[in-house]
C-alpha cells in the first residue's frame, strides 16, 4: 500500500510541475513584448552577423562570409536586410583598386538582439525543467 501512495504523490507532483511549466511558457507568449518578437534577427545568417558584430567594432564583407560559412550572395541578401532595418551600416570603400565593404551594427541594431536574446533567455527559461 505504501509503495501505491508513493507513486501516487510522485505522479500528482509531476502533473503540478508540468503545470507550473505550461503557466509559465503561457505567461511568456501571452506578453505582449513575445508578440513583437523580431523575426528579422532570428535568421542563422542574421544573427551570426549581428552577434558577430556585437564583439567586433567593424567587419568587412570578406571576413563575415569567412566567419559564417556563407556565399558572396547569400552574406549580400541578408547584410542588405540588415541594412534596410538600421541594424548595420555598410561603408563601401577601396584599397588600391579593390573594393572593401565594411560593416558596424548600429545603436539600434543592438538593442534588436539584445531584445531578442531576452526572448529567448525568457523561452529558455519557461520551457527548462529544473
Amino acid at each position: 500500500m505504501a509503495k501505491r501512495q508513493v507513486a501516487e504523490q510522485h505522479s500528482e507532483d509531476r502533473v503540478e510541475k508540468v503545470k507550473k511549466n505550461l503557466e509559465g511558457l503561457a505567461g511568456y507568449l501571452a506578453d505582449p513584448a513575445a508578440r513583437d518578437f523580431d523575426r528579422l534577427v532570428y535568421e542563422r545568417v542574421r544573427l551570426g552577423m549581428m552577434s558577430a558584430l556585437t564583439v567586433n567594432s567593424s567587419l568587412t564583407f570578406s571576413e563575415l562570409k569567412e566567419l559564417l560559412k556563407t556565399t558572396d550572395g547569400n552574406l549580400s541578401v541578408h547584410a542588405r536586410k540588415l541594412e534596410e532595418a538600421g541594424y548595420v551600416d555598410c561603408k563601401k570603400s577601396f584599397v588600391g583598386r579593390y573594393p572593401r565593404t565594411e560593416f558596424e551594427l548600429t545603436r539600434k541594431g543592438r538593442r534588436a538582439l539584445e531584445r531578442y536574446l531576452d526572448h529567448m533567455e525568457a523561452l529558455i527559461h519557461a520551457t527548462r525543467q529544473d
